[in-house]
Order: structure tokens, then C-alpha cells, then sequence
């Protein structure tokens, strides 16, 4: 049993990084469960160069290094460890690690998303190398190059069109001859001359270990079972994303997907005290900037929402 902290900070990317920064100035003696795998999506991630104030670019992992030393200078604590279980049933909430029990008066929960991948060894090989999970990220490094898209849904018909911004081509492989996007953006995507589609085909290797850096994919036909080889700078694979929210469902309010519900124009959840940020509750923009500003919000939520309780009558009135 630990005292009672001010804040419990579940996640470590971009939201819970700020958040932790932003709840250390304040001082709330923040603790962080930053998980084995801190750093989230963007450990994976070789270039950014779309965040400000790193004018020349930084690779990922640097970045969010840079994170979380900087909230760690204003005092707030890391736990590289996995939380296994949570207790929003009455205050102070209970957030465990393994046997250990650990209290606070608020939690921000900030555990993100994870994009979905093929399963591939070649194609975790080569992350950060030419395999990518966001267009919007690293679409501009591929300015004249061949790239493919992996994906048959709204977000790979949205991705195939964005690239043709940079590509000299953009290959769309889908597994079926259907697709489950929406016809309006098939036929967006169609449309645009720098886009082919493959259909009834599967990536079944990424090719371009030996070189560092992606120069084709093997694709096998899903109806014959031929495999034939393309040529390609680049893989974008979308196929979809899956909040980290398997610890929440039971108490907190979510979508049909999973992702956590927060109130209108805030970081609230159904559950006064809790608060969630960043690509846990965001499947629509999910950006490391967008993370850490929903971060922000979700810090400043915590220490009013902490004012609040602290100067209302009835825990004024309450028994020592």
C-alpha cells in the first residue's frame, strides 16, 4: 500500500508524456506507469519532422526521450512497468501493478493505439525503414517514389489518395475484390491516375532486408495462390488500429471500437476524476502533436477537477 497521490498517469507517449510534465509543474506528484513499451507508436518510427521546434526532424525514440526527460526535470515519476489491473469503483482509485497497490485521487489514462500490422517478420524488419502506419507522418519522404497501400477500408482509400501528393505511384492491395470502404472513396481514389489497385492479392514478404530499406514486395493471390513481385520505395500498411483500452472497458464509457468516450471539448470520462488523452479517445487524428496537446488538456482537466474537490463543501465538512 502507497499514500495517496495526487495524480495517476497510465501510458507513456506523446498524451501521457505532457501530461506528466504538465501535472509536475503544477505539482501533483505525478506517478507514471509508462509500460515496458514507453514511447509509444513513435518508438517505431524512424524521421518525424512534422512536430514543432524540431526544425531539422528527429528520429521517434529521440523524441520522445526528449519527453520524458523533460517532465522528469519538474519531478515526476516513472514506472517502466505494465499496469494489470484498475478499481474506479470508489476514491482514492486503485491502479495495480502486478501484487502492488497503488492510490490516487485522479488518474489520466493515456495507453494510445496500436496500428495493426501484417504479422510479417520482414515487415518488422523494415519499420522506420520504408514500412510506415501513417501517411500523414512520413508520406513526405517518399516524394517520386513507388509506394503501396495495404488496405481495403476508408482510412487505406484516404491514405492512397493523400500520397499521390508526394508518390509517382500508389499501389492499393486489398485481399478481396470488395472493398469495405465507402463507394465515394473508392471511386475518389480510382479516380486519381497515380493510383492502381491490386485486388484478391496479400503482401506475403516485404522485400529489401539485405539493402535496409523496402525495394518491393512478394504479393500472393488469395484465389490462386501464384505469387509475383512488384517493385516499391515504400509500405503503408492500413489496415487498421486498436486502442490499448482492455483494462477500461469494464468501467469506462467506449465506442464500439474500444476507443475510450470523453465529454465534448474536454478529457472527461464517465467517471468524475478519470481522464483520458491521446490516441486512446482520438481515431481521428492521431498525431504525436495532437497527442500531447490532448495531453495538456487532460492535465489541466486533472488539476482543476483537484481544486474543485479540494474547496467544496463537503470535503471541507469531511472528518479529519
Amino acid at each position: 500500500m502507497s499514500d495517496v497521490r495526487d495524480v495517476i498517469i497510465i501510458g507513456g507517449g506523446p498524451a501521457g508524456y505532457t501530461a506528466a510534465l504538465y501535472t509536475a509543474r503544477a505539482n501533483l506528484r505525478p506517478l507514471v506507469f509508462e509500460g515496458f513499451n514507453w514511447g509509444g507508436q513513435l518508438m517505431i518510427t524512424s524521421d518525424v519532422e512534422n512536430y514543432p521546434g524540431y526544425a531539422d526532424g528527429v528520429m521517434g525514440p529521440t523524441m520522445m526521450a526528449d519527453f520524458r526527460r523533460q517532465a522528469e526535470r519538474f519531478g515526476a515519476e516513472f514506472v517502466t512497468d505494465d499496469v494489470t489491473r484498475v478499481d474506479f469503483s470508489e476514491k482514492p482509485f486503485r491502479v495495480y501493478v502486478a501484487g502492488n497497490e497503488h492510490r490516487a485521487d485522479s488518474v489520466i489514462v493515456a495507453t494510445g493505439a496500436s496500428a495493426r500490422q501484417l504479422g510479417l517478420p520482414s515487415e518488422q524488419t523494415l519499420q522506420g525503414r520504408g514500412v510506415s502506419y501513417c501517411a500523414t507522418c512520413d508520406g513526405a519522404f517518399f516524394r517520386d517514389k513507388i509506394v503501396v497501400v495495404v488496405g481495403g477500408g476508408d482510412s487505406a482509400m484516404e491514405e492512397a489518395t493523400f500520397l499521390t501528393r508526394f508518390a509517382s505511384k500508389v499501389v492499393v492491395v486489398h485481399r478481396r475484390d470488395e472493398f469495405r470502404a465507402s463507394p465515394i472513396m473508392v471511386d475518389r481514389a480510382r479516380e486519381n491516375p497515380k493510383v492502381e489497385f491490386v485486388l484478391n492479392a496479400e503482401v506475403d514478404e516485404v522485400l529489401g532486408e539485405g539493402n535496409g530499406h523496402v525495394t518491393g514486395l512478394r504479393l500472393r493471390d488469395t484465389v490462386t495462390g501464384v505469387t509475383t513481385e512488384i517493385p516499391a520505395d515504400g509500405l503503408f500498411v492500413a489496415v487498421g488500429h486498436d486502442p490499448t483500452t482492455s483494462l477500461f472497458l469494464d468501467w469506462l464509457d467506449h465506442d464500439e471500437a474500444g476507443y475510450l468516450v470523453t465529454e465534448p471539448r474536454s478529457t472527461y470520462t464517465n467517471i468524475p476524476g478519470v481522464f483520458a488523452a491521446g490516441d486512446v479517445q482520438d481515431h481521428v487524428y492521431r498525431q504525436a502533436v495532437t497527442a500531447a496537446g490532448s495531453g495538456t488538456m487532460a492535465a489541466l482537466d486533472a488539476q482543476r477537477w483537484l481544486e474543485e474537490q479540494r474547496h467544496s463543501p463537503e470535503v471541507a465538512a469531511a472528518p479529519a
